[in-house]
């Protein structure tokens, strides 16, 4: 294994910490609408129970991936929306969708009504990286 492939498998592993169980990338998804509050998201997740929904928001918070605002004190109530660190997930939570629906193609372009595509972008380059030319540096940027 090359130290380039065991980074990134530690970089995964921590992700999967992170975002990797049953619920955290679909309330992603629900927070990425906008910040919503705990009994708005029990209706847009049919099935969690809302003992499991305010663990899995706990441990997101954790993983400052999500922020709890309080909007009320007695009782004590919380408003949730992503970081920018959540929200960075958007092309993540996309890619998944449509990997798992088995269709590569995105939502369409609203001016040409052309389908979508997630790519690797470089913007120093300005262009579209081939996976042959990726390297392990922040200065590839997913667009």
């Amino acid at each position: 294994m090359t130290e380039t492939a065991g980074a990134g498998r530690d970089a995964l592993e921590l992700a999967l910490e992170r975002v990797g169980d049953r619920w955290a990338l679909l309330l992603v998804e629900a927070l990425l609408e906008g910040p919503s509050r705990f009994s708005e998201l029990q209706r847009r997740l049919p099935g969690i129970s809302s003992n499991v929904l305010a663990e899995r928001l706990r441990r997101l918070e954790a993983a400052q991936v999500v922020s709890g605002r309080r909007y009320s004190e007695r009782p004590p109530r919380l408003e949730y929306r992503l970081t920018p660190e959540g929200s960075a997930l958007a092309a993540v939570v996309e890619a998944l969708r449509r990997w798992g629906g088995g269709s590569e193609a995105g939502p369409s372009h609203r001016v040409c009504g052309t389908a979508t595509e997630l790519r690797w972008y470089c913007p120093t380059c300005a262009r579209v990286v081939p996976p042959g030319e990726l390297g392990q540096d922040d200065d590839v940027v997913f667009a």
